[in-house]
């Protein structure tokens, strides 16, 4: 099972799926919010806690016992949440919120209070600007790892989804205000961080690797934070790396 991040959707696996359904029948849902799937109501529950039950509950009404997990940003720590209540069978996670500092993580708490104002311009207006050549180079900047790369030119921020009550403007003061605290997973674990991941810090990838205890820490050269763009063949050997390493060491069925 693929999961993606705050404000993606399930089409940021779709450059792996081809090398990971060549081994294993491959789920890639839309988060409750995102995508084609709705959030609850402005007046219901709506956090990572929240997130994990739903995605749990959506495992089991498949009919997936222990399945492998791979997940990106607040997807990698839904799946990190889920192995640590022995839900999965392994856990890929690229780039998991909840290991970062509060030093490291000010620029997205700022982010997230200043959504509220630029909630207020117009939607017309946001649109423009994020369309804009300076606002789509930052656009490069941040998301890609290298932002000169051919797949990278029309590459801009969606400035439809930081209006007022969206399910990313619900959702991002609960990201920048994760931290991972519960029990280590026991199955096998790879953290992956892109080296030029400029929205969460390469460095706190040891951080991640140490808290989870077992884990194999990768770093996945000029990648950033959305490592599946970047270097998709990358991601997939990585997934299927720690796959491969849950199912060898698998007891055997009696």
């Amino acid at each position: 099972m693929l999961l993606h991040g705050l404000g993606h959707r399930r089409q940021a696996w779709r450059p792996v799926l081809g090398a990971l359904a060549a081994e294993h029948d491959v789920v890639a849902p839309d988060l409750p919010g995102f995508g084609g799937s709705a959030a609850p109501g402005a007046r219901e529950r709506y956090d990572i806690a929240w997130l994990v039950d739903t995605v749990a509950l959506f495992c089991e009404r498949l009919g997936l016992e222990r399945p492998h997990l791979a997940g990106n940003s607040l997807g990698g720590a839904i799946a990190l949440e889920l192995a640590a209540r022995g839900f999965a069978a392994s856990v890929a996670a690229f780039s998991p919120i909840g290991f970062t500092t509060a030093r490291e993580n000010l620029g997205n708490r700022l982010l997230t209070l200043g959504m509220g104002a630029a909630a207020r311009v117009p939607e017309h207006v946001r649109v423009a600007m994020a369309s804009s050549p300076p606002a789509r180079a930052v656009a490069r900047r941040v998301l890609r790892g290298d932002p000169k790369g051919q797949g990278s030119r029309d590459l801009r921020f969606d400035a439809t989804v930081i209006s007022a009550g969206s399910p990313f403007a619900r959702l991002a003061p609960e990201v920048a205000a994760y931290s991972f605290g519960t029990s280590a997973p026991t199955c096998p674990v790879t953290i992956g961080w892109g080296n030029r991941d400029r929205i969460l810090p390469p460095r706190a990838a040891r951080r991640a690797a140490e808290h989870v205890g077992r884990a194999r820490l990768v770093t996945l050269m000029d990648c950033g934070h959305v490592p599946m763009a970047d270097r998709p063949e990358l991601v997939a050997s990585v997934v299927l790396e720690t796959t491969r390493a849950a199912e060898r060491t698998a007891p055997a069925p009696a």
